[in-house]
């Protein structure tokens, strides 16, 4: 563990990211934007907690503190867009999904503090996992990646409508053995929640970069719709957002995540 990037060592063959839990923002970089609010509005809100259960599993977890806004760890570090001609938000985001701007005009961070940020915190992160996948894949020959993320139901700008519960991402297939996407999918389909397979979240840096199942490999990302386990105001603001994690709400979702897990940790040892 460090002050930013933390991480609970399992033997299974299992590691469990969670790239936007953190909300962490330097002084010197939160003074430069609009509202501190606004700047941790997107975060994948109490994901972390939802998935307390993983370490019991024997699952390694890998967990950044650091605020998205700051730095995002599952975005192309080229720059490049992960889905082409559709919005987003970049390595370094300078406004929220919705479109509003985080940064006091003129402050936004430019190419040299883009590339500071990805040496302080982007490549230690993706190192970590690459080292936690290493130690484990020569044990068991076989690991996967389960990237875990969540999203607000209906963000306009990204997406039409509500997303479904479950959004599993594989890249076309590209990141995992499709026994593994048809495992995960199935668990998903036989649930009471809705749920797509490389739809509008397909997939982000972590799971492309990561997701070499030739060697091996294998990742998968899970992106959840965040009805499922707290409550969404139709307005989001600084007097309501983020809610609180309700673990009676998260129960049912938590149930079918739970075999979803055991589902990649089969796949993962073979069974």
């Amino acid at each position: 563990m460090t002050d930013w990037l933390e991480i609970h060592r399992g033997d299974a063959p299992l590691v469990v990211a969670f790239p936007h839990t953190g909300t962490d923002i330097p002084h010197a970089i939160e003074q430069r934007m609009i509202s501190p609010w606004r700047s941790r509005l997107d975060a994948d809100w109490w994901i972390d907690r939802l998935y307390a259960f993983v370490p019991d599993k024997g699952a390694t977890t890998v967990r950044t503190t650091v605020s998205r806004s700051v730095i995002d760890v599952n975005r192309d570090p080229s720059g490049a867009s992960l889905y082409p001609g559709q919005a987003t938000t970049g390595l370094c985001p300078v406004t929220t999904f919705d479109g509003a701007p985080l940064y006091e005009e003129g402050r936004e961070p430019d190419a040299g503090e883009i590339a500071e940020r990805r040496a302080t915190w982007f490549d230690p992160y993706h190192h970590a996992i690459q080292t936690e996948l290493d130690r484990l894949r020569g044990g068991h020959g076989r690991v996967v990646l389960y990237d875990a993320h969540s999203i607000r139901s209906r963000v306009p700008r990204l997406f039409d409508g509500e997303l479904p519960q479950f959004n599993i991402g594989t890249d076309g297939g590209r990141t995992c053995a499709v026994e593994l996407r048809e495992a995960v999918t199935r668990i998903a389909a036989d649930s009471e929640y809705a749920h797509v397979v490389d739809g509008r979240f397909r997939g982000g840096w972590t799971t492309r970069h990561h997701g070499r199942p030739d060697t091996g490999q294998h990742a998968i990302q899970m992106e959840l719709a965040m009805r499922g386990y707290m409550d969404e105001p139709d307005d989001p603001g600084a007097g309501n957002w983020p809610t609180p994690f309700d673990a009676e709400r998260a129960a049912p979702l938590v149930r079918r995540l739970e075999p979803i897990i055991d589902a990649c940790l089969a796949f993962a040892r073979n069974l």
